[in-house]
């Protein structure tokens, strides 16, 4: 990974994709620092996109109140927008309504399975939120478990026919066809009449973990928070470039290095 210092003509970049959980937000929380950031990117006219594994209902709340162009959530089983011209919350799924559910009514046996083998981990708190996918804390609300457990939670995952990809924070797993790249392309061809392969140069992408790397590995522009170190030899691909500061910090030094404020 070079510093982000390295990444060429910052200026040509119309848009800023990014990771939420330690990316955005710094032990957890929304700092001042990396929220005014993100405001400062969206009043410069740029592409403001969180691709998060967070549940729906936060992403109803981040498409609506945040200073975003639309969010795309659980790992890229949907995207939401909020329509101002109509005044209403726009949501288009990868699933079915009814597959969804279907998919769902799974769920319970498989997080009870894992909740026995791996001791310590839990349902995530905010899996109450969610529509389409499976969430299992590992470090969130619960006693840090080391990596090999996050790992041991999504080879569960995987055995029971799911897809798992591992955040900093949770075990995602879900049994539709999709993650973040996939969805993400989906959204700005639809929103913003963008090919990914072509629009590749013009937009960053901004992550910490291994739930990111297809993101890392797609992006000319792929940047990592410099917590992204954590995950040092478990990624699929790493980001061309890194941050000199983690988490929260590290969106706000990627965001002044986009807008020329060094």
């Amino acid at each position: 990974m070079m510093p982000l210092a390295e990444l060429p003509e910052p200026q040509r970049i119309r848009g800023l994709l990014f990771d939420i959980d330690d990316t955005l937000t710094t032990d957890g929380r929304l700092t001042a620092e990396a929220y005014g950031a993100m405001e400062r990117l969206k009043c410069a006219a740029k592409l403001v996109v969180p691709i998060t594994g967070r549940p729906a209902g936060w992403c109803d709340h981040i498409a609506r109140m945040w200073p975003v162009d639309a969010v795309v959530g659980e790992n890229g089983a949907f995207y939401f927008w909020h329509d101002a011209a109509a005044g209403r919350l726009r949501k288009r799924y990868l699933d079915a309504d009814d597959e969804r559910a279907r998919h769902r009514a799974r769920f319970e046996a498989i997080w009870r399975r894992i909740l026995a083998e791996v001791p310590g981990c839990a349902l995530a708190s905010d899996q109450a939120y969610r529509e389409n996918d499976l969430a299992i804390d590992y470090c969130e609300d619960v006693a840090p478990l080391p990596l090999e457990a996050a790992e041991r939670i999504a080879a569960l995952m995987r055995e029971e026919g799911l897809n798992a990809k591992i955040s900093s924070i949770h075990v995602n797993g879900w049994f539709g066809r999709y993650d973040k790249l996939a969805t993400t392309r989906l959204l700005l061809e639809e929103r913003f009449g963008l090919r990914l392969e072509a629009a590749n140069r013009e937009l960053a992408f901004l992550g910490d973990s291994p739930n990111d790397a297809p993101m890392f590995a797609f992006f000319e522009n792929s940047v990592g928070v410099s917590n992204v170190s954590r995950f040092a030899g478990r990624l699929a691909a790493a980001p061309k470039y890194v941050t000199s500061e983690a988490a929260g910090a590290g969106f706000a030094e990627v965001v002044s290095f986009l807008l020329g404020r060094r």
